[in-house]
Formats: C-alpha cells, sequence, structure tokens
C-alpha cells in the first residue's frame, strides 16, 4: 500500500509514520522537514514541499498516486479545498483529520459517538474543523470524492504536558507554588497516548469499508482533572497545590487559555469507541496516562532545555490564584 503523509512528524502523526512504515507500509512524507525530536521513520521518503503552496507540492508530487492521502495539518475550509484541487483522481482515500472538540460542546449525552451532533459555540478552531468536515462531505456526495474522517480528542506524546501551560506548571509545582486547575476538577477526561491512537489509525488506512465514514480514536481510561494533576505531579516526584478557578473567570483575565477551556476542557467528554474496535478489531489503547506521564517527566528531565518556563504566564497564574483568594477569603 502506498500513502502519503502530509506532515508525518507531529504530536500525533509521528507514531501512525512508525507503525506505517513497520507494517509494511510504502509511506512518503510531504513535509518542509523534519523535526529534532521526532525525526521521519527510517523507509519513510520524504518529499519536501510547503502543502500552503500548491505549485511546490505539485511538482514535488510529479506523477505519484496514492492509495491514501493523509492531511495531519489541515485547519480551514481553504486547506480542505486546496488538497480537492490536488488530489481528486490521484488517491483512492483522503483522510482529514478533524477534531472530537468538534462534537457538540457541551454534550448533551455521555458518551459520546460519532453521530453526536457537529456543534461548537465556543472555540473558532472547532468550528473551523467542523466547517471542513461539511465541505469534504459534500465532496463525497456531490462527486464520490473518497474522503474517511477522523477526531482525535486529546491525544499526547512524551513532549506534551496535558494541562494548560505546560512545563511552566509543573515548575510551579515544583517550586511549592500552587497550579491553577479549572472548574472544580471533577470533569472526566481522556488522555489518548499516540502509539495507542496509531494502532487504530493505520488500520483505516485503504480499509474498504470506511470512505464517507467518521471514527473518533480515543483512550477507554476517563480521569478528572484533579487525578491529570496529581499524576503529573506524581511524575515530576511532588505534590501538588491545586487553586480551583471557574473557566469562565479564567477567560476573562486570559481569552486564549479560554478558549480551550469553554470550547473543550471544561466540559466532561467520554467516548464510546465501538465503532473504530468493529473496523479495526485488533485497536485496544493500552498505555494508562500513569504510565504516559512518566514517559513525558523522563523526556522533560532528560534535557535542561526542555524545561521552558513562560515567566508571563506564571506572573498571570499568580494574579489569578491571588483574585481567587480575595474572592473566597476576603483577602485583601
Amino acid at each position: 500500500m502506498k500513502v502519503l503523509f502530509i506532515g508525518g512528524t507531529g504530536i500525533i502523526s509521528s507514531a501512525c509514520s512508525a507503525l506505517a512504515v513497520e507494517r509494511g507500509v510504502d509511506l512518503y512524507l510531504l513535509n518542509r522537514g523534519h523535526t529534532a525530536s521526532r525525526p521521519a521513520p527510517a523507509g519513510a521518503r520524504q518529499l519536501n514541499a510547503d502543502i500552503r503552496d500548491p505549485g511546490s507540492v505539485r511538482e514535488a508530487l510529479g506523477q505519484l498516486t496514492f492509495d491514501a492521502v493523509v492531511n495531519w495539518v489541515a485547519f480551514t475550509p481553504e486547506h480542505v479545498e486546496r488538497d480537492l484541487d490536488l488530489f481528486r483522481g490521484r488517491t483512492g482515500q483522503y483522510v482529514f483529520i478533524s477534531s472530537a472538540s468538534a462534537y457538540q460542546t457541551p454534550p448533551a449525552r455521555l458518551p459520546v459517538v460519532e453521530s453526536t451532533p457537529l456543534v461548537n459555540p465556543f472555540w473558532a478552531y472547532s468550528r473551523n474543523k467542523i466547517a471542513c468536515e461539511d465541505r469534504l462531505v459534500r465532496a463525497y456526495r456531490e462527486e464520490g470524492f473518497p474522503v474517511t474522517i477522523v477526531r482525535p480528542s486529546h491525544t499526547y506524546d512524551q513532549t506534551l504536558l496535558p494541562m494548560d501551560g505546560g512545563y511552566t506548571v509543573v515548575h510551579r509545582m515544583r517550586q511549592g507554588k500552587p497550579v491553577i486547575v479549572h472548574g472544580d476538577g471533577t470533569s472526566l477526561w481522556v488522555l489518548t497516548h499516540h502509539r495507542d491512537f496509531a494502532r487504530g489509525f493505520v488500520g483505516l488506512l485503504g480499509h474498504p469499508q470506511v470512505i464517507g465514514d467518521a471514527f473518533h480514536i480515543t483512550s477507554d481510561e476517563w480521569l478528572t482533572w484533579n487525578q491529570i494533576f496529581e499524576l503529573v505531579a506524581r511524575a515530576a516526584g511532588v505534590r501538588a497545590e491545586t487553586v480551583h478557578i471557574p473557566s469562565d473567570v479564567i477567560a476573562r483575565s486570559d481569552p486564549e487559555w479560554g478558549a480551550g477551556l469553554l470550547g473543550d476542557k471544561a466540559h466532561s467528554m467520554v467516548f464510546d469507541n465501538s465503532k473504530i474496535k468493529r473496523v479495526v478489531p485488533e485497536f485496544a489503547a493500552t498505555i494508562p496516562f500513569a504510565r504516559g506521564a512518566e514517559e513525558i517527566m523522563a523526556w522533560f528531565d532528560g534535557d535542561p532545555a526542555r524545561r521552558v518556563v513562560d515567566a508571563a504566564l506564571d506572573r498571570r497564574m499568580d494574579d489569578l490564584i491571588a483574585r481567587q483568594a480575595r474572592l473566597e477569603f476576603g483577602q485583601p
């Protein structure tokens, strides 16, 4: 099977690239170059081009055709429109990487299934993904364009801490400073290791029964945000002192941080993975976040250069915590 990944060295896609090559896929990666932390797997063929520049893509592809094309870096309807022009007649399957944040937010029912409505009034990122899906579904219905839609949820590798602020939060923990958990910390969340995701994803490539269909691929482990912070603190060798602040309060202070909370993390989101398991029976998520957190902290602690602290965010967190204390305890 000959497959093209547009991207292929990102947080999610790097594990899929490695597994695809391991399973004998003739894999091509089209991007502007490798990342130092996630190099392309040996055996993948590199095509150097910028997907935002169709001329350079056509030159790089030449007369190549593929059994499947996966775009890991399409975020707007303009991006998928460009892909429709590039890959009509060139691939037997086009896989669009959407997002589970496109599902109804907050959800009316749990667990979320693939037929859950797509509507997110809080986050432009999610609305753009929905618009991309709408355009591709119309292309499938009107012209038979062979699309498969995949909706990852919060998928991580060893380089990605799950909380907003990344290593700045761990730095605060290690200094004995309080850290912010949105809401009351009891909303449920799902964290999926990228190697687990890859087992479900690679099974969809070239699958004859998934054209015109949509799938999410997530872990079956449900954790509260309080538990997530506790697991990260344990992996970092400390105990976390947490302060709970409502998501809308955070959003008023920091709109960018708040958009991701109100549009995604503030709400319980758990998923029914029956559909991907029926189509890819070998799929199983086997890496608990407790082990994933240990991998993450080992990576950060392996090189001091990785332990980057955002001083401005650190100060904003101090300010938010101080204001919350004044509200709760009447402190001056």
